[in-house]
């Protein structure tokens, strides 16, 4: 039995809300197409059009729920802040507790293809040894969170509120991890330190130099550049949701095109793909991610970890505690190996993956699962009945 504060939960959106969403994308008044045959001004018209034809049409919600409440679901109250909470065990016992933070758009739908295979390796052809016990929450204004009224829920409250969820699950030890936001909050863990975190991984590495050197090598010089691209032409979206989160909600909440057009352009930018962010992701994945915020409501709300961290940077602090990275190709700035090297003084594994982009759970699932049993193998310690 759940302890008393943690209170199941199942998602269960009302069918109107399901007949209201196809009667707003009937209706949608469309702008101008765009002026340029590329994405240089945003969403290209025919692209958004499609997906959105398709959304209307064949998209199925119902799918992803019934995916979602197959899995364990929770609410708690932590900080007077409803926390949503996916907590799969694995059936494995010498299995290590990891929390998996999402990152902004992902929310739940991040880890949907990862849960399994880390809980159940054997079931994924895997080995037993590799079992962990997940625990996913929502951020704060996220997904089926609750939403703040007030101001202050930066990265380091939330880290705090995860630790109060891993004790109130009565996780002694466990490891964490994150990409996006989430490997902001996982960093900020590792910084914390609390009693019981074994060590992190990192799909996400905040290891600029907080002063860049003036002479850099090849890879250090692209990682600048992909910094200034990433704050430049793809950092639309960062700026507004950084600086004016609640007008961003205002354009988006009575419009799902609207909610559409700003997320898809997110994974189109910031995926690996060959020309469309649909080469990346399938378009149920993107739409599950899409409609998520719609029926949750919370564009304004998820924008929000934006403004309250608006003074973070890609500089990170140094930590002593075990680092397991993985790089992926694609991702945007790429961070070069010396960098991570001078940044995690216990670089437990530092590994280079073959493809993959900014949101590597829902672009490479495979790839992400593997490198996360390689990155925390070694945090099996005796104690924890792992050989």
């Amino acid at each position: 039995m759940p302890a008393p504060e943690l209170r199941p939960f199942v998602a269960a959106v009302p069918d109107s809300a399901l007949a209201d969403l196809r009667r707003r994308l009937a209706d949608t008044r469309w702008p101008d197409p765009e002026t340029v045959d590329d994405w240089s001004q945003g969403v290209r018209s025919g692209d958004l059009r499609s997906l959105v034809r398709y959304w209307q049409e064949d998209y199925d919600w119902r799918r992803f729920e019934s995916a979602l409440n197959a899995f364990p679901q929770f609410l708690t109250t932590i900080d007077g802040l409803d926390i949503h909470v996916v907590h799969v065990r694995s059936p494995h016992p010498d299995a290590v507790p990891l929390l998996l933070t999402h990152g902004w758009p992902g929310s739940i739908v991040e880890f949907m293809q990862v849960i399994g295979p880390l809980t159940d390796p054997v079931a994924h052809g895997g080995d037993a040894a590799d079992a962990f016990h997940v625990v996913a929450p929502a951020l704060p204004g996220s997904g089926f969170s609750g939403k703040p009224t007030g101001t202050g829920w930066d990265v380091t409250r939330v880290a705090h509120a995860w630790v109060e969820l891993m004790t109130r699950l009565g996780y002694e030890e466990w490891a964490a991890q994150g990409g996006d936001w989430g490997a902001v909050v996982t960093t900020t863990l590792g910084a914390l330190r609390p009693a019981g975190l074994l060590g992190i991984h990192l799909n996400t590495q905040y290891a600029f130099p907080a002063q860049i050197p003036d002479e850099l090598s090849d890879d250090e010089r692209r990682a600048v550049a992909g910094l200034a691209r990433y704050g430049g032409e793809l950092g639309g979206s960062n700026h507004l949701q950084g600086t004016r989160p609640q007008t961003v909600g205002f354009a988006l909440a009575d419009s799902p095109v609207g909610q559409a057009a700003w997320i898809y352009e997110k994974f189109q930018s910031k995926t690996d793909n060959d020309g469309l962010a649909e080469d990346a992701l399938d378009v149920d994945t993107m739409l599950d991610a899409i409609s998520l915020h719609w029926f949750t409501n919370s564009a304004a709300s998820s924008a929000r970890i934006y403004w309250e961290n608006r003074a973070a940077t890609m500089a990170g602090p140094r930590l002593e505690l075990p680092v397991a990275v993985t790089v992926f190709p694609r991702d945007v700035p790429r961070l070069p190996r010396s960098w991570i090297q001078d940044t995690y003084a216990d670089l437990v594994h530092l590994g280079e993956a073959p493809r993959g982009g900014h949101f590597a759970a829902m672009e490479q699932p495979g790839i992400l699962v593997e490198e996360i049993r390689t990155g925390l193998r070694s945090l099996r310690r005796p104690a924890l009945g792992v050989s």
